[in-house]
């Protein structure tokens, strides 16, 4: 350090305090980076490297960006999943000998953005903390730095722990420097990246309201670690953080990541768009804070009777009252961000035109009010009487601020006329002083009878009476004092320009400072009122939710369901939501979905592209649009409420963690058969492809029975394995349907109607001739399929699947086969590479052995 100059000293010893961050160092105008983040930033931002003199030999790697455009490069690292400390010099240089004193003021990471071009408008943006106790459970944290909305449980187990924060979709992992380390592994593999640590979880004063309702010391932990954590990353005011809200995770319809992930909630499957989703469908909010409200009621569907009621009620309430509904989605468009503006006012960043979106945002409120009581509907009545128009706060908005303010906060022109007499005065004296000057002009003119005379200003010289040189002939001795040479032209001043001069500089000079005095007053007042203004977008959002329910139910065409206790599903005319809107002009095939007592599992079979995995995701879908609150696409529909909802739908790698298709729907059938209640609903798409067909057809059955037998959810299980539908004259409660298709002139024709009884065939081939295979390849294939049909070819299948499957991966044990036993044809197979054997190669490989026993035999 002593061989290094004071300012580069400086900068190592701020940078110990934030190893793991690029060290945004303040220089005049521009933010520096130095030796390790200084390669590593060139990298990543694609920015020139340089370096400089630090006092050793060698010279110091540096790159920098300018201090007006480091949002963007800052917007960028965030982004890959870095953290920046912003460290500005805290003295004025002026008045500073020696290097000028510098503190970090701000870190931002992935968790703690607030820049908005840098959040989704319709996403939360979520950090958590965590905390693992001895009993195996842990208590979960998180907040919206953005928004204020700090939430925390407790869940019992990791497993539960790890779905918790991939459902809340965390930017950032807050954990103990003793935490297992397996928990960073497991999270990574779900495409969770960024972790930061704080040991301390001690509870401060300027905790207490954000812990206000949290009883349980487990709870109390983790949010203490992450309000600590995030009190030493911001350094500044987090006033508006809410109350943590303690809940239940069983308080909801629960659904694991990979079955959100399949019905495509908020993300489709490929590509991971919004388009093509349920939010997708379902968004026709008018503001940012009930897109956000939207998705987080898809996430967690109710469970409670009551509350599902009151929605749907009010859902009802809305469809009937059109022309108030429109006029609300008017009134709702014109309303600003209220949530994340209080963020921004506690953070103190806000500018006029910010408060003038306030302002703009409360006067709709009434206009929201007197609509929702027009409607006379109880339910909707309740949401008016519940909204705080903050008119006081409204009305000392309009006083104080025009309604077109400039950008920036220190040239002023932002506070009206009569908000405040200092400044009045000091703008009656600056426009009565510009007033006076133009007088001046007119009345030198024709004192000199020059018409080119002009007074003019600039920041060096003040006023000034300009004269070009052709006319300096025309002065009199002594008339003006000279202030400035030009080429073209002498510029003048005199003892009464000069007067008037000081007074309009101080004048506009005080008139600036005053506005920006009574702007940071104006900030404050609403500061004071942030608490009134996240219960009112509380209500606003919910509010607007529920308009959008019913605008899609409206358009749509869905209806009102009603739920049961007797756990029925009764589902007339049935639609997938999604797939009907994208279909757009075409006619969408609805189908029934009818489950009782006696019907807990529907075996579901028939071809390829016909319909199988659609129909089973309608009905979930169905099921969380009702349990959401919403209507649903169908002609009738009486459900019960479910608990849970599992999917095994889709094959899919995951590769990171090293497994298989077959690993993956294994674990997600395991995850499903542990975790089910006979209150849960399971979705089962062709389990047991990925291994041999009696291997498959066997754990099919087995998980079909246990399914059937232990669990007693309902269930709809899709399968190829037609030999399974023999399986309803063994249990009782399980009912055979099929998608109907039909050939017409040797081609397949898919009715995507749901009929009862099993499929009676398979149409494997069929499809694979829509899907424009070569011609050849689709006659070997028909060839084949009559070989391995025949009776006496299923009989040597069976045969030989007794001798049970190779594993693939395992040490091989050959059976030993005396030579003088063995046929030619056991000789064959015996020295077939099946491993580097394509599957077409294998088929003509088994045509060729079926014939040459053919031959045998005769």
């Amino acid at each position: 350090m002593k061989t290094y100059t004071p300012m580069i000293q400086q900068y190592l010893k701020i940078k110990a305090e934030v190893p793991d961050a690029f060290l945004f160092f303040r220089l005049g105008d521009f933010y520096e980076m130095f030796f390790d983040d200084a390669l590593k930033a060139s990298r990543e931002l694609e920015i020139t490297l340089t370096a400089r003199d630090g006092g050793v030999e060698e010279k110091i790697p540096m790159c920098g960006v300018p201090h007006h455009s480091a949002a963007g490069y800052i917007e960028q690292l965030i982004a890959k999943g870095f953290k920046v400390a912003i460290c500005e010099q805290t003295e004025d240089p002026k008045q500073t000998k020696g290097v000028v004193k510098r503190e970090i003021v701000q870190m931002i990471t992935p968790g703690t953005v607030m820049e908005a071009r840098s959040l989704e408008e319709k996403e939360n943006h979520y950090i958590a903390a965590l905390t693992g106790f001895e009993d195996g459970s842990f208590s979960i944290a998180h907040l919206d730095l953005s928004t204020g909305e700090s939430k925390v449980t407790l869940v019992e187990t990791l497993e539960e722990c790890i779905h918790e924060l991939v459902t809340i979709q965390a930017r950032e992992i807050v954990l103990s420097s003793e935490e297992n380390p397996e928990i960073e592994k497991m999270l990574r593999e779900r495409n969770i990246h960024s972790f930061s640590i704080m040991d301390e979880c001690s509870e401060e004063p300027a905790f207490k309201e954000v812990l206000l309702d949290l009883k349980q010391e487990k709870l109390t932990n983790a949010m203490c670690r992450l309000l600590h954590y995030t009190k030493l990353t911001q350094k500044r005011s987090l006033d508006h953080l809410q109350a943590a809200a303690p809940y239940q995770i069983d308080s909801f319809l629960r659904m694991d990541p990979n079955s959100k992930r399949n019905l495509e909630l908020t993300e489709t499957i490929r590509g991971n768009g919004k388009k093509g989703s349920l939010v997708w469908l379902l968004d026709e909010t008018m503001t940012a804070m009930g897109g956000r409200l939207l998705r987080r009621w898809i996430d967690r569907p109710l469970i409670n009777r009551t509350e599902i009621n009151f929605r749907l009620s009010a859902v009802e309430g809305f469809i009937e009252a059109y022309f108030e509904r429109q006029t609300l989605r008017d009134a709702l468009k014109e309303v600003y961000d209220l949530e994340r503006l209080a963020g921004r006012v506690a953070f103190g960043n806000v500018n006029a035109r910010d408060l003038v979106q306030l302002k703009k945002s409360l006067q709709q409120v009434p206009l929201i009010q007197q609509t929702l009581t027009q409607t006379e509907h109880p339910e909707i009545g309740k949401l008016a009487d519940k909204m705080d128009p903050c008119k006081d706060l409204a009305e000392m908005l309009e006083k104080a601020i025009i309604d077109q303010p400039p950008l920036g906060l220190k040239e002023g022109n932002y506070i009206k006329d009569g908000y405040n007499a200092e400044l009045d005065q000091y703008r009656d004296a600056g426009r009565n002083g510009k007033t006076w000057i133009a007088e001046l002009e007119q009345k030198e003119r024709q004192k000199t009878g020059i018409r080119s005379l002009k007074i003019g200003y600039n920041r060096v010289f003040g006023y000034y009476i300009e004269v070009t040189k052709a006319n300096l002939g025309a002065l009199q001795e002594g008339m003006y004092e000279r202030r400035q040479t030009l080429t073209n032209a002498e510029r003048f001043i005199t003892p009464e320009l000069k007067e008037k001069e000081e007074l309009i500089l101080q004048a506009e000079e005080k008139s600036t400072e005053l506005e920006y005095r009574l702007f940071q007053e104006l900030r404050e007042m609403v500061k004071n009122e942030i608490p009134r203004l996240q219960t009112l977008a509380q209500e606003v959002s919910r509010l607007d939710v529920l308009q959008c329910f019913a605008t899609v139910s409206e358009n749509q065409r869905y209806v009102k369901p009603e739920f049961n206790n007797d756990r029925t599903i009764l589902i007339e005319e049935g639609r997938h939501p999604v797939i009907e809107k994208v279909m757009d002009a075409q006619e969408y095939v609805p189908n029934n979905c009818k489950m009782s007592k006696e019907c807990e599992m529907l075996l579901i079979t028939g071809p390829n592209m016909s319909g199988k995995s659609t129909y089973m995701r309608q009905v979930a879908l169905t099921a969380i649009l009702g349990q959401i609150g919403c209507f649903v696409p169908a002609e009738k529909a009486n459900l019960p409420i479910f608990d849970r909802i599992f999917t095994r739908i889709g094959a899919a790698d995951d590769l990171v963690s090293g497994q298989s298709t077959f690993m993956v729907e294994m674990l997600e059938a395991r995850h499903a058969l542990a975790h089910a209640t006979q209150n849960s609903l399971i979705l089962f798409d062709e389990i047991g492809r990925g291994t041999s067909t009696y291997d498959g057809m066997a754990l099919a059955q087995a998980i079909i029975e246990h399914v059937h037998n232990k669990v007693g959810a309902k269930t709809l299980f899709s399968t190829h394995y037609h030999e399974l539908v023999d399986l309803s004259k063994e249990l009782e409660k399980l009912v055979n349907v099929h998608v109907a298709a039909t050939e017409q002139d040797g081609h397949v024709v898919f009715l995507h109607k749901i009929k009862k009884g099993p499929a009676d065939k398979s149409y494997g081939i069929h499809v694979a001739k829509l899907a424009n295979l070569p011609s050849p390849l689709i006659e070997r294939a028909n060839e084949l399929l009559k070989g391995f049909e025949a009776p006496s070819a299923k009989q040597e299948l069976r045969e030989q699947d007794t001798v049970g499957q190779l594993s693939l991966f395992g040490e091989v044990k050959e059976k030993k086969v005396k030579k003088q036993n063995q046929s030619r044809i056991q000789r064959e197979v015996l020295n077939l590479d099946v491993l580097e054997m394509t599957p077409l190669e294998a088929l003509n490989e088994l045509y060729r052995l079926q014939k040459l026993a053919k031959t045998e035999t005769n």
